[in-house]
């Protein structure tokens, strides 16, 4: 090696790795894409309707902003955006408690909870499920790649949530919810 650049073999593994990288993020903005035309949601939204159908099964009855925000891994100031739109869009009620009211609860509607059996698995939980059946050492040197990775492309400062959708989402989230 003459330490001029990479050799054809070097490149040839870098640009795979590349390639995988496009495909992630192609299938998490497919997935969004789907989600959006098919199912009327953005992901965010998917997910906190999803837990607060949840929580409800599980027989919650005060389900606050700040619950829905743990069980998505999302600020209570972005499910409250999310929710602000999942009002308007009339899957969830919100409503102050009568013993607090300084208290804001969430549920499903009506309709809400009609669509809440047939919305789709979050392409996360789907991962999670398959991740968990790869062995530990995998999946620890799987992480340890992924890290690496997070390094060599400087995005270790960059804040992430484990919440799988396209650049626009993440925009939206951040911004107006859609």
């Amino acid at each position: 090696m003459s330490g001029v650049g990479p050799t054809s073999s070097q490149k040839d593994v870098a640009e795979q790795v590349l390639r995988s990288i496009r495909q992630i993020v192609r299938r998490i903005s497919a997935y969004s894409k789907h989600l959006s035309q098919h199912v009327g949601l953005t992901v965010p939204q998917l997910l906190c309707v999803k837990a607060i159908g949840q929580l409800e099964e599980a027989g919650e009855t005060e389900i606050t902003v700040a619950a829905v925000g743990e069980a998505v891994n999302l600020s209570p100031a972005t499910v409250s955006r999310i929710v602000d739109r999942l009002v308007q869009d009339g899957l969830i009620n919100r409503e102050r408690t009568a013993k607090d009211r300084r208290k804001v609860c969430l549920s499903l509607t009506m309709v809400g909870l009609e669509r809440y059996p047939t919305l789709p698995t979050p392409l996360e939980d789907r991962f999670v499920q398959r991740f968990s059946a790869v062995s530990m050492d995998e999946r620890v040197q799987i992480m340890s790649s992924l890290q690496r990775l997070v390094e060599l492309m400087d995005a270790v400062e960059i804040e992430a949530a484990p919440i799988l959708m396209h650049d626009e989402g993440m925009k939206l989230e951040d911004d107006s919810v859609r």
